[in-house]
């Protein structure tokens, strides 16, 4: 049977017994006027004969014979009660068991897809030399983040000068670089390695600790980077984090650096020392969440309607919580509150 046909056990929506070829009930001959198709899209035919089952709450099996996409999909039953007709299942039950079944077909055929990708990894590493235009062979795809992880962990491990990279604009995609196991960063800094990140105003990241590391933001910015001594770089493929590109091409990784330092230049410098917490009765539970708010990068519109305040309510709010923290700019301001631990 083909992907997302109905499976061969349980009863069909409805409640009625299983039908068609695999169950005790009433079975079906091909009709010669029915051309075969994928039982999940009804054909003409069907439909006229389900919404007479429906309609009368039976249908006559010779009239079903027309349409054995009914039975095949448990659309129509075996009649208990009389041999010769067909019952209906409930449209509100069946519609949801048929969109199942499409994605169960979905999900195989991804995980089929998945496999054959990591089945031809090594292949392609083999082969990367083996022919003319062979620096394919220097991307490689790595599908989940676990996997990506460690293909980072092992690029900082092998690195000695320098790591740039771009802060992701989710900040729980950021698990790549080893925050909860400082000692890999500690052993990257003893080997006198430094550090360059480019982020939004409101996703900052916090310090690494032991690390020399130089922060700047620009309002926008791709997805996510992270480039190792310029000889390595990993760049997403998929918005979600799970799936991303291991650049060990030369030409590929001076582009993409090539790309960081002009942004780099055009980016404004944040201050890199510690920034002092704000005495708890400077800033009040109102700024606190607005605060909040910043840090998810909301404009001031959007704080107002989220905390059902006018606009410029919202934004004396703002300019109060930016005195506060010393800030002389928006962008500044989602950094200072970073750091700050405002928000522990």
């Amino acid at each position: 049977m083909q992907d997302g046909a109905v499976r061969e056990t349980g009863a069909p929506a409805g409640g009625g017994p299983a039908t068609g070829t695999h169950g005790g009930g009433a079975t079906h001959m091909r009709h010669e006027g029915h051309e075969d198709h994928d039982h999940t899209v009804l054909c003409e035919a069907g439909r006229e004969a389900y919404a007479r089952a429906l309609t009368e709450g039976r249908v006559p099996c010779a009239e079903a014979a027309h349409a054995p996409c009914l039975v095949d999909s448990g659309l129509l039953y075996a009649d208990p009660d009389d041999a010769s007709s067909l019952r209906p299942s409930t449209p509100l039950i069946a519609l949801p068991r048929l969109l199942d079944e499409i994605e169960e077909s979905i999900a195989r055929h991804r995980g089929r897809a998945s496999r054959l990708a990591t089945a031809f990894e090594p292949f392609l590493r083999l082969g990367a030399g083996t022919e003319p235009g062979a620096a394919a062979g220097q991307v490689t795809v790595l599908k989940g983040v676990p996997r990506i992880r460690r293909a980072v962990w092992q690029a900082l491990a092998d690195a000695s000068d320098e790591v740039i990279g771009i802060q992701p604009a989710n900040p729980r995609q950021d698990r790549l670089l080893p925050r909860e196991e400082p000692w890999r960063m500690a052993e990257f800094a003893a080997r006198g390695g430094s550090m360059r990140t480019l982020a939004l105003p409101h996703t900052t990241p916090g310090p690494l600790p032991g690390v020399d590391c130089e922060v700047r933001t620009l309002d926008e910015l791709p997805p996510c980077l992270l480039v190792f001594d310029r000889d390595v770089a990993f760049i997403p493929a998929a918005e979600d984090g799970r799936v991303a590109f291991e650049l060990r091409s030369p030409a590929l990784v001076t582009y993409v650096v090539t790309a960081f330092d002009i942004l780099w230049r055009l980016a404004t410098p944040l201050h890199r020392e510690d920034v002092p917490r704000p005495p708890d009765q400077a800033v009040g539970p109102v700024q606190r969440d607005i605060a909040s708010l910043l840090t998810e990068g909301l404009t001031d519109t959007e704080i107002a309607g989220r905390l059902d305040m006018n606009v410029r309510t919202a934004r004396e709010h703002i300019a109060r919580l930016a005195a506060v923290l010393g800030s002389n700019s928006r962008a500044q301001l989602g950094f200072l509150i970073s750091r700050s631990g405002l928000l522990d």
